[in-house]
């Protein structure tokens, strides 16, 4: 093929250029010759070939062949977007995002994004999603938001299908509908977005937009829960929790607690101070309880100041207690209210 094409670029063929271009900077037929390839290219890109201007943008930014640089980046990726080259446009508004070799200009990366978008680049319209429902380079626009959503969502795209799942799950810049909903984080969830996976577990756990459904619940949730979503690992430690599989509930209660997960710290000091699933440990209940405490879950406030008044799992201290049961008071749990009152008035 070189043969065929060598004398069609010395005579200065752009497309047989180009092809010498791709087959320099692939090795195919050829050795690998970055800089053969960028020569070649570059050719073809003082001819307007689009397609050279765009991959010659490519080899500055990986400094492939060439010294790497950024204002010839921009400057060839301009070119080829200009003649409406996909990868170009979208490479060109992600530069401006990040500020990445020009000054950051989101009303620059908008624009390249949408012209991007218009021809159907999934990744340009996801993005532009994101800009319109933040108020980003664009004026803020919920309707806009989600039919750039909806674009991308049709296309596949999972990120987009959890964010429209949740657009209609809360009626913004859209017709609240817990169908259309449901459906798109099935679609989001069956691509394994675990965020989608949870959402979708819960739907069906309480009979929204889907038939309530325990079993399809936990099976959502399970999905959601191997991958690591820490809310979706709290709800199956209560769901064994409930049919007294206790062992199983503590490995998902950890699983969640580990991960910062506040109910699922609770639940776990429950299960230490009652020896369930787990030998009893008062040390380690007071542990979990003051981990959930202090992202300030009542419960374990309450709970923590209890322990602090009685001295189990810690060293008695009444200050302790009262500092714990005062917040847990001001949330509003009676129980704790009327601790204080009693410790206050000691």
């Amino acid at each position: 093929a070189i043969e065929l094409f060598r004398p069609l670029a010395i005579e200065g063929n752009a497309a047989a250029q180009w092809y010498l271009g791709w087959m320099y900077k692939n090795g195919e037929g050829v050795m690998q010759d970055y800089k053969e390839a960028a020569l070649w290219y570059q050719k073809a890109a003082d001819q307007g070939d689009a397609s050279s201007q765009f991959n010659l943008g490519l080899m500055y930014s990986a400094g492939d062949g060439v010294t790497q640089d950024y204002k010839e980046v921009v400057k060839w990726y301009r070119k080829a977007g200009d003649q409406g080259d996909l990868g170009a446009q979208f490479n060109l508004a992600l530069m401006y995002k990040n500020g990445e070799g020009v000054t950051q200009d989101y009303e620059e990366s908008a624009r390249w994004y949408l012209l991007a978008g218009d021809q159907g680049d999934v990744g340009a319209q996801f993005s532009l999603a994101q800009m319109y429902e933040s108020g980003e380079g664009v004026i803020q626009d919920n309707k806009e938001s989600a039919k750039w959503y909806h674009l991308a969502a049709d296309q596949g795209h999972a990120r987009a299908q959890y964010k429209l799942g949740m657009i209609y799950d809360e009626g913004i810049g859209i017709t609240q509908d817990f169908e259309e909903s449901a459906k798109w984080y099935r679609k989001a969830g069956d691509q394994g977005d675990s965020s989608s996976q949870y959402l979708l577990g819960a739907k069906y756990d309480e009979g929204i937009g889907v038939l309530q459904d325990h079993e399809e619940s936990a099976k959502w949730y399970q999905m959601a829960g191997d991958q690591g979503n820490a809310r979706a690992q709290y709800n199956l430690g209560l769901i064994w929790g409930k049919v007294e599989y206790y062992e199983e509930a503590v490995k998902w209660l950890l699983l969640a607690a580990e991960q910062g997960h506040e109910g699922a710290q609770n639940n776990l000091g429950l299960m230490y101070i009652r020896g369930k699933g787990v030998t009893q440990d008062y040390e380690k209940s007071a542990k979990w309880f003051r981990l959930a405490a202090e992202q300030g879950n009542v419960n374990a406030q309450w709970y923590l100041g209890n322990m602090q008044r009685d001295g189990v799992g810690v060293i008695q201290d009444y200050k302790e207690a009262v500092s714990w049961f005062r917040k847990a008071a001001e949330q509003g749990h009676a129980g704790a209210q009327r601790a204080l009152k009693k410790l206050e008035s000691e």
